[in-house]
């Protein structure tokens, strides 16, 4: 047999989903193990939103859609953007795709040629790195660390830029620190952008859970960013709907008239019955979404008092999401260790803990901690990895 794409043997898995298929497998076998690699709220769907899917397939809609989205899923959306993101979008602007992920894999197809270089940050969601260079792109890691809040400023973008450099990509709030990026930082990193005529891909995926800022969205605060600005969301977080694949993108209209002709191509639509759903959460109640936001406040409380009482540790408390992604550079020290992976796998072995390590996300030296678990799953293993570094 000849042998496969050298393209495809050059992706590495998910870090996150390796890790996790690992820690459910300890799981099953019996051990006892405290699950926080895994990025999705452990909410059900909220009731009105499971009753919308279930009338949909009752009434027929089980059928293919416009490959863009269903018309009146995507009204929802630039209702949504207005009343939400002060963002004025007519429906032929919107692209519904297969989950978020999916819209920026779209999105990086139909923005990059061979060679483009898209500025990311580090720490970064582990996908963004694979999706550009997929697309033909080159990643251009900007360093951030604890230190700098996880930030990145117009003045280090600078010493990162060349000609070849195409998108400016944000995740605010971010996975996997939990920042957020002011109104006053986003200007700043706006005018960069518009001097140096770059594309901006914004993922606003947690914009709904956010603690004490505010989420401000970079294409509402100029005409300018307006026009160069690909905002990306999705239902996954927000509603918990992680597994019903439902994202969406707006932007400038002949990019995404190009990004559907893509997706026409690969996947058609997004899953009719899943739109339906998703078109019920929009226009619905929203009450669910506040009371997981609170509860996920109040973990976050938990666990960043709890962690940041252990020696060894420095921990930032995120503004958004449900991560804490904290510098553990004394706990490898204290254990003799050499890399935060090895710190991951005592944990998981040796405490029945499991974490992401920082290198999965480009930054060595620290731990992703999800808060999308019990109060009481998160107190033991606080109580666990106290008795281990106390």
């Amino acid at each position: 047999m000849k042998e496969i794409s050298q393209r495809i043997l050059s992706i590495p898995p998910s870090p996150t989903g390796t890790l996790n298929a690992r820690t459910q497998e300890l799981i099953k076998q019996g051990k006892n193990i405290l699950n926080f690699t895994i990025g999705e709220p452990d909410f059900k769907t909220p009731l009105h939103i499971q009753e919308a899917a279930i009338m949909a397939i009752r009434e027929g809609h089980t059928r293919y859609t416009a490959n863009e989205g269903m018309m009146s899923l995507r009204k929802a959306i630039a209702t949504k953007f207005k009343a939400d993101n002060q963002l004025d979008y007519e429906t032929d602007q919107i692209v519904v795709s297969n989950g978020a992920k999916h819209s920026l894999f779209n999105l990086y197809q139909a923005l990059l040629n061979p060679g483009d270089e898209v500025i990311l940050q580090t720490p970064y969601w582990v996908s963004y790195p694979t999706m550009i260079e997929l697309a033909g792109g080159t990643p251009i890691l900007v360093p951030t660390t604890i230190d700098t809040q996880f930030k990145m400023t117009p003045q280090l973008i600078k010493n990162y830029l060349t000609p070849r450099t195409k998108v400016l990509h944000l995740n605010s709030p971010s996975n996997p620190t939990g920042m957020i990026y002011t109104q006053e930082e986003l200007e700043e990193l706006g005018k960069l952008a518009i001097e140096h005529d770059l594309w901006i891909v914004s993922d606003e995926i947690y914009e709904k859970l956010i603690y004490e800022e505010r989420h401000v969205s970079i294409a509402s605060l100029d005409p300018q960013l307006y026009e160069r600005t690909i905002t990306v969301n999705g239902m996954s977080k927000a509603y918990a709907m992680t597994g019903w694949r439902v994202g969406y993108m707006a932007g400038d209209a002949a990019l995404m008239k190009k990004v559907t002709s893509f997706q026409s191509h690969t996947t058609s639509n997004a899953s009719s019955v899943s739109q339906m759903a998703a078109l019920a959460a929009l226009t619905g109640d929203q009450g669910p979404v506040e009371e997981m936001r609170q509860q996920f406040y109040n973990r976050r409380e938990l666990m960043t008092k709890g962690l940041a009482a252990i020696p060894g540790t420095r921990v930032m408390k995120p503004n958004g999401a449900f991560y804490l992604f904290i510098e553990v550079k004394g706990w490898i020290e204290k254990l003799e260790l050499q890399h935060d992976l090895q710190l991951a796998e005592s944990l998981l072995y040796e405490c029945g803990i499991a974490v992401v390590p920082g290198s999965a996300f480009g930054l060595e030296g620290y731990l992703r901690f999800s808060f999308a678990n019990s109060e009481e799953e998160i107190q033991q293993a606080i109580e666990r990895l106290s008795l281990k570094f106390c």
